[in-house]
């Protein structure tokens, strides 16, 4: 599938009012709990790897932030969440190593 294809899947298999209260609710996790509950959203973001055919070993090289794009796209300020941010830091880690290696 293409970008825009997951995108719009995304968006129709979830209002735009689940997408916000999402966000929500993992902000609302993340500020309340050491150990907020990420599972929803990660199964939601491997949907997105797995239907771009994503994969780390080959994207380190030149970072590909797809991922991450239609997840910004497809819920309002996921951006503001930790769980976005360390899916950055996992990513900077991941490309960090390959250039070390």
């Amino acid at each position: 599938m293409t970008k825009q294809e997951i995108t719009e899947t995304l968006k129709n298999s979830y209002n735009r009012d689940i997408r916000k209260q999402l966000v929500k609710t993992i902000l609302k996790e993340e500020k309340e709990n050491a150990l907020p509950n990420y599972k929803l959203i990660n199964q939601i973001f491997s949907y997105v790897l797995s239907e771009l055919g994503w994969d780390m070993a080959k994207s380190t090289k030149e970072w590909d932030s797809t991922p991450l794009d239609i997840m910004e796209e497809s819920f309002p300020k996921i951006k503001t969440t930790l769980w976005y941010k360390e899916q950055i830091v996992t990513a900077k880690q991941a490309i960090d190593v390959e250039f070390r290696s």
